[in-house]
């Protein structure tokens, strides 16, 4: 991981002990029938994944795209920016084998 990798990282974390805020399309994505991702799978990401991309030059602010695995193996992906008073969840899904590599964090 880049160096602005781990310090995005270190953002997110902190932002994600003030507050959690979980945008309209995030919790629209999060409960579509076929994903139905809980908020404890995105707060496990958000504390124990890694991010696989960064966007610092997001119009949304620096935000970058993270991975993790839920606790019976399903990949999920959280998008997230950290603001000063809390994380912005700006998205999360299951990523798509016809998107990504096995690995889940390399983009087909």
């Amino acid at each position: 991981m880049t160096n602005q990798g781990e310090k995005i990282l270190v953002e997110v974390r902190r932002a994600a002990t003030k507050r959690i805020l979980y945008l309209p399309h995030a919790l629209n994505q999060m409960n579509a029938p076929e994903r139905m991702i809980s908020t404890a799978e995105v707060r496990t990401v958000i504390l124990h994944g890694s991010v696989i991309e960064d966007y610092p030059e997001d119009v949304r602010g620096h935000s970058c795209l993270m991975l993790g695995y839920a606790e019976n193996g399903r990949p999920v992906h959280v998008v997230c920016a950290p603001k000063p008073d809390y994380l912005a969840v700006i998205t999360a899904y299951v990523p798509s084998p016809r998107q990504w590599e096995s690995d889940w964090r390399t983009r087909r």
